[in-house]
């Protein structure tokens, strides 16, 4: 007889304890899905609402072993941890979702380049660097892209290279060396994958990025796009996760080009920012559809139930400490606004401290008051 997976006694770990745990708590609650969580940061988002609360790095080998011996699965939330503790676990009989040799592939943004490299996917061309004699090689190609092969999240590991001048602020560890494109949207893809080889697409959305932070400032759904460029956007993203062979839910970035051609950017085998509006616009949650394909449950309907726009809420340039959230009660009042709160003690500059969702007929409306909220709500210290 197959083990239940709720209830107290199937133990769900999660490695990595931030906002996205948290929202995935959240939606597991619903379904008496007990989780325990790993994380280096005694006061982590999760550990409030979490069955279980372990402190403990994410890179060190036994630490993540031993959390994980006592679970039934294991999923992440985070790609930089001990891939050879997961692989370990799995050795010794330990489901864990996604696969240790999947995260090998996406950890390294070179390995991961060379993996679209040999199966066909698209994406811009790259050349591979150990250092920065290396790079000096390539700057007849200028302009380009430089991004650390391992470690880089949230906008931080990468540089743009547009003349020698910018040498000085180039990277000397192991990178990739991407054509810098001329895309005319930056669009995602949400996919999920149970053990069943089922999948599951969202609609894809847009993104608009703070040129500062290089963080997503807004997200559209739905990406103002035609019907082509949808469903060539939905069927790569299900051609990705079906060569990955990977279980659980996967973004696809990509860029759009003039022509129309879509070129995969990055791919993160976790719920993404790009998926937080699916709380309130989807039918599935991105939250829930992960919990429901790691666990081989029947994934659920991704279909729109009204446009949405995302915006992150950063701390604000110049303030570091207790956060302090201006005009949070303003933004609360206009109907159609859903604030998440990420449960972060202390803010700093362009730090993720939560997000809004504004949800409306119009999808035009909703941009509007959008640009209203993140002018009223502001992250101080």
């Amino acid at each position: 007889m197959q083990k239940k997976w709720y209830g107290k006694s199937f133990r769900l770990g999660m490695i990595g304890g931030g906002q996205l745990g948290r929202m995935f708590i959240q939606e597991s609650t619903n379904f008496d899905v007990n989780i325990h969580i790993l994380d280096p940061d005694e006061n982590a988002p999760c550990k409030s609402i979490c069955s279980e609360f372990t402190v403990g790095s994410l890179t060190d080998y036994d630490t993540v072993l031993n959390f994980g011996l006592d679970k039934d699965l294991l999923t992440v939330e985070i790609e930089n941890i001990n891939i050879d503790a997961l692989e370990e676990l799995e050795r010794l009989g330990k489901k864990v979702f996604p696969q240790p040799q999947v995260l090998r592939i996406i950890q390294d943004k070179g390995i991961q380049k060379e993996f679209y490299k040999s199966n066909n996917i698209p994406t811009a061309d790259f050349y591979l660097i150990n250092n920065l004699d290396e790079l000096s090689e390539f700057t007849s190609k200028f302009p380009l892209i430089q991004k650390l092969r391992k470690g880089g999240y949230d906008g931080k590991g990468v540089q743009a290279l547009k003349s020698v001048e910018d040498l000085s602020q180039a990277f000397s560890e192991p990178s990739i060396l991407e054509k810098m494109i001329p895309f005319e949207k930056e669009l995602s893809v949400i996919v999920a994958r149970n053990e069943n080889g089922d999948t599951a697409v969202y609609p894809t959305v847009e993104c608009e990025f703070n040129p500062t932070a290089n963080l997503v400032e807004f997200l559209f759904s739905p990406a103002s796009v035609s019907k082509e460029i949808e469903d060539k956007a939905r069927k790569i993203a299900i051609d990705v996760i079906d060569k990955l062979g990977m279980v659980g839910i996967l973004a696809v970035e990509f860029f759009l080009l003039e022509n129309g051609d879509l070129l995969v950017n990055e791919i993160a085998p976790r719920p993404h920012n790009s998926g937080h509006h699916t709380i309130e616009c989807n039918v599935t949650s991105q939250f829930e559809q992960h919990m429901r394909s790691i666990l081989n449950l029947p994934l659920g309907s991704t279909k729109m139930l009204q446009n949405g726009v995302m915006i992150n809420l950063l701390g604000e340039v110049g303030y570091e400490g207790s956060a302090i959230y201006e005009g949070l009660e303003e933004v609360i009042s206009i109907e159609g606004v859903k604030v998440h709160l990420y449960g972060k003690e202390n803010t700093k500059s362009f730090r993720k401290m939560g997000h809004v969702t504004i949800f409306n007929d119009s999808l035009e409306d909703a941009k509007e008051i959008a640009k209203k909220v993140q002018k009223t709500i502001k992250i101080i210290a």
